[in-house]
């Protein structure tokens, strides 16, 4: 049989069950939801790029979903918020016709810091975007889902929930810990609607999340961990939500984390 790149082209995208999809990604405006958002829109996914801050960021994600022939809308909301974030999934529904995909992956760190000098403020913004935007959106996401009797919820969670983080990350870790845990609840209360509730956990990802809360020394230090000598990319964590989101490759599955670390975390 002929090398792939021969039957397909190098760099092609084969058609997958994704084609004719909708799908809603939370925190999508850079990094991993952005790679995510194009890679779908590329597959024929009908894409609503959310955002809260970067506007710009956001459309230009959907020019280029837009200009590769995709059809993508973007929409902004502090989801954190619990009325936003079940706006924002009741608007994507009524723009994209119906709710096929949502993902979770809007989170942040909020700086580092030991538990021990964590401020009341600091506590709250973690656990309101990484612990409530993941909530809400899925509350309101299991009912039209379970109406429907089909759907897939992916979440973002992180390795730093099976390690608890390191450096200050130790907040930010165990709210991971908590969508790794309501990945597993929302899988078993929702399985018997036709609904899959599935996550994946990212080691550490050269993205903006990591220019903002880590210094070189850090990545350094975190590259000598992984086996493959590198800090992963958005690129690299692609193929684990477009498994998790197509029927035709994961119909099977649910309630699943799936890590991609470069096998930093062998679990």
């Amino acid at each position: 049989m002929p090398p792939c790149d021969q039957l397909f082209g190098k760099g092609a995208i084969v058609e997958t069950g994704l084609k004719g999809k909708t799908c809603v990604i939370f925190g999508a405006s850079s990094g991993i939801g952005a790679a995510v958002a194009r890679r779908f829109g590329a597959l024929g996914v009908s894409v609503l790029v959310h955002y809260n801050a970067n506007g710009a960021g956001a459309e230009a994600v959907v020019a280029a979903i837009r200009d590769a022939g995709g059809t993508a809308d973007s929409i902004g909301g502090d989801i954190a918020d619990p009325a936003i974030a079940s706006h924002i999934v009741d608007e994507a529904q009524r723009r994209l016709g119906r709710l096929d995909i949502v993902i979770n992956n809007a989170g942040t760190m909020f700086g580092r810091t030991p538990i021990a000098d964590a401020t009341d403020e600091q506590y709250r913004n973690v656990i309101d975007l990484n612990v409530g935007g993941v909530f809400f959106a899925s509350r309101r996401a299991a009912k039209i889902m379970s109406e429907q009797k089909s759907g897939t919820i992916i979440n973002t969670t992180s390795i730093a929930a099976r390690t608890g983080g390191g450096d200050g990350a130790g907040l930010y870790g165990s709210a991971k810990a908590f969508v790794s845990t309501i990945t597993r609840v929302l899988a078993k209360e929702l399985a018997p609607h036709g609904v899959r509730v599935n996550a994946v956990a990212p080691g550490v990802i050269a993205t903006n999340f990591h220019e903002v809360n880590s210094t070189p020394a850090q990545l350094a230090a975190a590259v000598k961990g992984i086996p493959m000598g590198r800090l992963g990319t958005p690129e690299d964590c692609i193929g684990a939500y477009q498994f998790l989101a197509d029927d035709t490759l994961s119909g099977y599955i649910t309630g699943q984390v799936i890590e991609v670390n470069g096998g930093q975390l062998m679990p």
